[in-house]
């Protein structure tokens, strides 16, 4: 096994060397440009998001729609926090979160969805929560230990679209097979 760090003298002189770096130090071993560029397109793509299930919670319609509602108010309850995490991992960073609105939708991994039809909505929401999945998984796989922190940021955000996923899943499952199969076919033209 090798050596573990460092005595503590030379790891208290390390520590005392660029404090202004907070808690990047030595040891960090990712590329922190790269890494703050990475969590500002996350907290893009968790922002629109927010928009997303906010312009679904309260447009969504019809008979099947209270149940469907009180999920895309969660998911967007959620996905403000997923921002708002980033947010503060940025700043850790010496960053800057980016919450600039004309740049937002073209930095997201996802994409803004206007529908009106419900069962539109979920899939649309679904897909998003996929895109989400791919990303992060991706980014926690990047990370590895060159920066552990921000690795367990990514890995709590992807436990919770995986999440969102399956109760996004659920959802068209339980909707009556009549539903969907009108909503196929209105968004196919016939």
């Amino acid at each position: 096994m090798a050596e573990f760090l460092s005595d503590l003298t030379t790891l208290r002189e390390r520590a005392r060397q660029e404090i202004d770096k907070g808690p990047i130090t030595e040891a960090y071993g990712a590329d922190l440009d790269r890494v703050i560029q990475v969590c500002n397109e996350a907290l893009a793509t968790e922002i629109v998001c927010v928009l997303r299930y906010k312009r679904h919670q309260y447009t969504a319609t019809g008979i099947y729609s209270e149940g469907v509602i009180a999920e895309f108010a969660e998911h967007a309850a959620d996905e403000q926090e997923h921002a708002d995490k980033l947010a503060v991992r940025i700043s850790q960073l010496g960053g800057e979160p980016d919450f600039n609105p004309e740049i937002l939708a073209g930095r997201a991994h996802t994409t803004y969805d206007a529908s009106l039809d419900l069962i539109e909505m979920i899939k649309e929401d679904l897909i998003a929560e996929r895109v989400a999945i791919a990303s992060y998984t991706e980014i926690v796989q990047w990370l590895g230990d060159a920066d552990p922190t921000t690795r367990r940021v990514f890995e709590e955000l992807l436990a919770d679209e995986e999440d969102h996923a399956d109760d996004l899943r659920s959802l068209l499952e339980r909707l009556p097979k009549d539903l969907v199969e009108q909503s196929r076919k209105a968004t196919q033209g016939g």
